[in-house]
């Protein structure tokens, strides 16, 4: 038998490598894709089943619509605020910091309108009932400030818009609520 050279070796080795390579990859491959299983029984997504739920949310385009209206309300009263919009859960949708706005202003503003759809009312009246409930105040993502407002359809909460900047709650309420009125409109 001929000996081989170093080279042929070196190539002969690498292409049986590549080749049980390729046929592993080709073996797991196959078996990756092979179909799974059907579920058993499969989940029917129509309203009229009790196990799924429906629920109202804004838009973006009209979360920034409402963003927007408040900025707007705010600038005309030469007032620089941060304004949040989060949807029925709590996540925000729109956070618009504006021009001049305190640092500090944008996560209140979330907060705020956390708050407000949380319990479906304005914050400035849910100030009112610390005096009855001071531990509220404790609740994770919640700030009981005036300038918050909540978004409804139906008397059901769907979104709340936050305001903060202003030098008072009564203020940043009253640019939530232009916001609120911007999407009735």
């Amino acid at each position: 038998m001929k000996k081989l050279s170093l080279r042929t070796r070196v190539v002969t080795g690498a292409v049986v490598v590549a080749a049980l390579g390729a046929g592993t990859f080709g073996a797991m491959s196959a078996s990756a894709s092979s179909p799974a299983a059907a579920p058993a029984a499969a989940v029917k997504a129509d309203t009229s089943n009790r196990n799924l739920q429906q629920t109202t949310h804004l838009t973006v385009a009209a979360a920034t619509k409402a963003a927007q209206a408040t900025l707007d309300a705010a600038e005309k009263e030469n007032q620089r605020i941060s304004v949040a919009v989060v949807d029925r859960n709590g996540n925000t949708i729109v956070s618009l910091r504006g021009d001049g706005a305190g640092p500090q202003s944008p996560e209140s503003a979330v907060k705020k309108a956390y708050t407000a759809v949380s319990w479906n009312a304005p914050t400035s009246e849910l100030v009112k009932r610390l005096e009855q409930a001071p531990n509220l105040k404790d609740i994770p993502g919640t700030l009981f400030l005036g300038g918050g407002a909540p978004v409804q359809v139906k008397g059901a909460p769907v979104a709340g818009i936050g305001v903060a900047g202003a030098p008072s709650g009564d203020l940043d309420e009253k640019f939530a609520q232009a916001g609120v009125a911007a999407l009735a409109r």
